[in-house]
């Protein structure tokens, strides 16, 4: 869950509307919002192309968490 609302605060702060932010990650909308819900287990390549298309690093997206 903590994941998830990091992950929906940086997208927001980046100005990323949730559908747009799936395409750039080049994941579902459905999947991005199962994650910012804490419904989703994700795998590495998923978090890394998450903090790909943010543009942080993996210890910066995971801080806090």
């Amino acid at each position: 869950m903590r994941f998830g609302k990091r992950v929906r605060k940086l997208r927001k702060e980046q100005g990323y509307s949730q559908e747009n932010f799936a395409y750039a990650c080049e994941l579902d909308r459905t999947y991005v919002g199962g994650i910012e819900r804490g419904e989703r287990n994700l795998s590495l390549r998923n978090i890394e192309r998450i903090a790909d298309t943010l543009e942080i690093s993996l210890a910066e997206l995971m801080d806090g968490v």
